[in-house]
């Protein structure tokens, strides 16, 4: 199931066309965001494909040398600030899509009846904490066309209207909403967990 419309996530056309068309390149995007500005994760699935030759090939990624996978995710610009250790669970991922989903992310969700069971399953794979599986649930039922039953309420918070998440971007200005909300939610946290040490 692809996207109802194209993704508009790292400002990038193609990059963005490429996670609304290949449901492995959205999974591989929300893998790489953490720890760095969530275009150029998103974006990493579309670079890592230039570097193969033009197409993002998960069984050639889950059976290339860890090392040689590395250094093509390494290569300049790198598609991370951290990109040995993202390249290896990149490549984790592939090969259990390679082997529990024939390589084919879209049969996670497609195959579940259930938001739960899309949440769950997406919660099983390497990097995904419960977290990220709720954020990427919420991506696929708000902009990715996800029909299972309860999608909503598997996504928790991330699944109400608001700008919490990748899940709310569609614009420039949805990703300044979005950014402005996680500097406050940090802010946040910080705060109460320095009257939590006072």
């Amino acid at each position: 199931m692809a996207a109802d419309r194209t993704l508009w996530i790292t400002g990038n056309d193609a990059a963005d066309a490429l996670l609304s068309t290949d449901a492995n390149a959205l999974l591989l995007g929300m893998v790489l965001d953490q720890q760095d500005r969530l275009e150029k994760a998103f974006a990493g699935p579309y670079v890592i494909a230039e570097r193969l030759g033009g197409q993002l090939d998960v069984a050639r990624i889950a059976d290339m040398p860890t090392d040689d996978f590395v250094a093509l995710c390494s290569q300049r610009p790198a598609i991370h600030r951290f990109p040995g250790s993202m390249a290896k669970r990149l490549q984790q991922v592939c090969r259990v899509l390679v082997d529990e989903y024939d390589g084919d992310a879209a049969r996670i969700w497609n195959e579940a009846s259930t938001g739960a069971e899309v949440r769950k399953a997406i919660g099983a794979l390497p990097g995904f904490g419960a977290q990220k599986a709720s954020i990427f649930t919420a991506l696929l039922g708000k902009q990715y066309g996800l029909q299972a039953d309860g999608w909503q309420q598997a996504a928790g918070d991330y699944g109400t209207d608001g700008y919490r998440s990748v899940a709310d971007i569609t614009d420039p200005d949805s990703l300044i909403k979005v950014r402005e909300t996680k500097r406050r939610m940090k802010a946040e946290a910080k705060a109460a967990k320095d009257a939590k040490a006072d």
